[in-house]
């Protein structure tokens, strides 16, 4: 892969990647909000089924059914509303960003361990709006530092990732955004903020519930969670017995893990590898910032919608990046006609399988690779410039 980013026409690209833009808001329609009700209710259909079979007995089958229901309300439905990908449909209001998951609706259209107001912050304005730059608090490779740097035999790092992947939604993404929310809220009400930073893990702080904020984090996320996943949901099966009630804790439990790892695997590889861009400085101009978020991010297999609902509409990745607020329908669409504008500008496009960006995303966990690290395409140009000058001998 070429690392240079210099000879891109970036004003080009950006002015094109506008009237495609266009092109795409004039098609956007009724039929985007079929296509969302559809995979929905695919969604739903896991979900009714999984719980279906749950008190049976405790299996695999009826667990994935239950994960892949929880993981299309994050991945796909909240994701994509919450951007404002149906904003502009005409559609009820409870699937546009404003409503959904919101207030009341909160444990009835997104029931998780984020608060959605605190994601929504940590994802869609800090994430999007630098990534790959060290204010990205999504950047893999320094979340991960800690790995990287200690000095063990590679086996135990490699341990200590897929421990790390079991447990990452309550233990890192959770209490994270939920602390940024806090000091975000902070600064908007001008309270005085007494939260530090803690390192590269500051929602860790929040894990006990010593503190007034650690106990707005419990009552807020952790306990609503537990309470309805963990024991509201299978006590409505104790008519049933308490066989099944049993085999349907048990099997929310082990769907808790598959959710876990399943949505570890399609989120955090889209941004990491050796063959990835990161930043040291903030985006000079839009025209960068453009060809930022396609070499910064990564795609996976995608065209249809089984392929497509299997990664979470997370395969995507570039063109969500580059525009966030389209219907997923839209990503079907036009990926082809992006990754052409991409290769006609000379910009590098990267998709592969799941499974090889897996494998890239934890050589860069534990050290083995680094990602690219560059300035901005300015600096790099000014920085190839005086490489290429001769010594002067005083």
């Amino acid at each position: 892969m070429n690392n240079s980013l210099t000879e891109i026409d970036a004003a080009g690209f950006a002015c094109e990647l506008k009237l495609l833009r266009a092109e795409i808001d004039a098609n956007v329609g009724e039929e985007d909000f079929r296509h969302l009700k559809k995979i929905e209710w695919w969604g739903r259909a896991c979900s009714i089924l999984g719980y279906l079979t749950a008190p049976i007995f405790p299996n695999p089958i009826s667990a994935f059914l239950i994960s892949q229901g929880n993981t299309t309300r994050w991945t796909i439905m909240m994701h994509h509303i919450g951007h404002k990908g149906y904003d502009k449909v005409d559609c009820p209001t409870r699937y546009q960003s404003a409503d959904f998951a919101s207030g009341k609706r909160r444990f009835i259209d997104w029931l998780d361990w984020m608060h959605p107001d605190a994601w929504k912050h940590e994802h869609n304005v800090l994430h999007h709006y630098h990534t790959g730059e060290v204010t990205d608090p999504d950047l893999v490779e320094r979340n991960i530092e800690l790995i990287r740097a200690t000095k063990i035999p590679a086996f135990f790092k490699y341990i200590a990732v897929a421990f790390f992947m079991c447990p990452w939604k309550f233990t890192y993404y959770a209490p994270n955004t939920f602390w940024i929310f806090q000091k975000n809220r902070n600064k908007k009400a001008g309270v005085k903020d007494d939260i530090k930073e803690n390192g590269n893990f500051p929602g860790s702080e929040l894990l006990l519930p010593f503190s007034k904020r650690s106990i707005e984090f419990w009552v807020q996320c952790m306990l609503p969670y537990i309470g309805i996943r963990f024991v509201l949901i299978p006590l409505l099966f104790l008519p049933l017995g308490t066989t099944a009630c049993f085999y349907v804790f048990l099997n929310s439990l082990l769907a808790e893990l598959i959710t876990k790892i399943h949505t570890f695997i399609i989120i955090a590889p889209n941004h990491a590898g050796d063959d990835v861009f990161r930043y040291e400085s903030r985006t000079r101009d839009i025209n960068e910032f453009y060809i930022r978020q396609v070499v910064g991010s990564v795609n996976y297999p995608c065209g249809n919608d089984r392929v497509d609902f299997m990664h979470g509409w997370l395969n995507y990745q570039i063109e969500h990046h580059l525009f966030p607020d389209l219907p997923l329908l839209k990503y079907q669409q036009y990926q082809p006609r992006i990754k052409q504008l991409c290769e006609k500008y000379g910009v590098p496009y990267l998709q592969e399988s799941v499974f090889v960006r897996m494998r890239k995303l934890t050589e860069i966990m534990v050290g083995k690779k680094s990602m690219i690290s560059v300035h901005s395409v300015t600096e790099r140009k000014l920085a190839e410039a005086e490489s290429n000058l001769e010594p002067v001998m005083a």
